[in-house]
């Protein structure tokens, strides 16, 4: 295992951490429902109480936060660890979010697409056009569990598309460096994805009866998590029951994993020097920690470049 620096911990299930250019960690906090801050000297400050069950997050071109909320979860504790289950008796709908992040001030742009609600709106990265991808992996009920899909939008509420569905429990997701590919990351499978992207939103028809070309599949019992691209283009993937990151190349011909100690490891993203530490969410522990990291990250648009 590599050695982890802790940042903070008490957080209620980070997810969706944003490396930002101040050295603060700009995530969510599902269980509590807020839209959180981390100084770089470990200090936690709500930027915003969004409720329900703000998921993943991302800076869009105009400076704020679009945030994927999943409406809530049902959280359980197991041996002093927090666990996500269903939807929760108050589950207030999957929504995307726009967060000021001076002021807090925040508003839903999408409740639905086609007349079709979002269920459970997971993880977001925004392409150089300015629109954005993001997935919904849907919500489970009891006996019935959602089928997910992607999706591309516009910040300013006036588009919104279903790309691809179904996709069994799709969750993190990002865009190669030439921004040619999109990469899904299906939780229950454990599986990659990738997509070829043939404009702002559009994607190469898909010849054959999977969801996506298949780039590969985690060691051992994995479930998928969300995920961020290095600068070389290669996918790392947090991962869930074999915890840590997994790293595909885009091929899929090379997997490599950094071990870490929490079971339920959600997020990575890319900060500090040559964006060679990366910040990773340890969600059942309410931890945020970081690494130095091989492979420097992909800078992000409207934050890195």
């Amino acid at each position: 295992m590599a050695e982890m620096k802790l940042i903070a911990d008490g957080l209620k299930f980070p997810e969706g951490p944003i490396a930002m250019p101040d050295g603060s960690i700009v995530l969510v906090e599902i269980a509590r429902g807020t839209l959180t801050r981390v100084t770089a000297e470990g200090k936690v400050e709500v930027i915003a109480e969004l409720g329900g069950g703000p998921n993943g997050a991302a800076i869009g071109p105009d400076g704020a936060c679009y945030v994927c909320n999943d409406g809530g979860f049902e959280f359980h504790e197991v041996d002093g660890a927090l666990v996500p289950g269903d939807a929760p008796a108050d589950y207030s709908g999957g929504r995307i979010e726009r967060v000021d992040l001076k002021t807090g001030e925040f508003k839903v742009l999408y409740k639905e697409c086609n007349g079709i609600p979002l269920n459970g709106p997971n993880d977001i990265v925004f392409d150089s056009q300015g629109g954005f991808w993001f997935t919904d992996l849907g919500k489970g009920r009891g006996r019935t569990q959602d089928r997910g899909g992607l999706y591309y939008a516009k910040i300013d509420g006036s588009m919104i598309k279903e790309v691809v569905f179904p996709i069994t429990s799709p969750n993190g997701v990002g865009l190669s460096p030439d921004e040619k590919t999109v990469y899904v990351a299906d939780t229950i499978p454990g599986r990659l994805w990738a997509f070829d992207v043939t404009a702002p939103g559009e994607l190469a028809p898909n010849p054959g009866p999977l969801p996506g070309r298949f780039v590969g599949s985690g060691p051992q019992l994995c479930f998928f998590d969300s995920l961020a691209v290095d600068s070389e283009g290669n996918i790392c993937v947090a991962t869930i029951f074999n915890p840590g990151i997994t790293v595909f190349s885009p091929d899929g011909s090379r997997i490599t994993h950094t071990p870490t100690d929490d079971f339920i490891t959600t997020n990575i993203c890319f900060g500090g020097k040559d964006l060679k530490t990366a910040y990773i969410t340890l969600s059942s522990s309410g931890r945020l920690v970081s690494m130095e990291w091989p492979v420097a990250g992909l800078p992000l648009n409207f934050l890195n470049k």
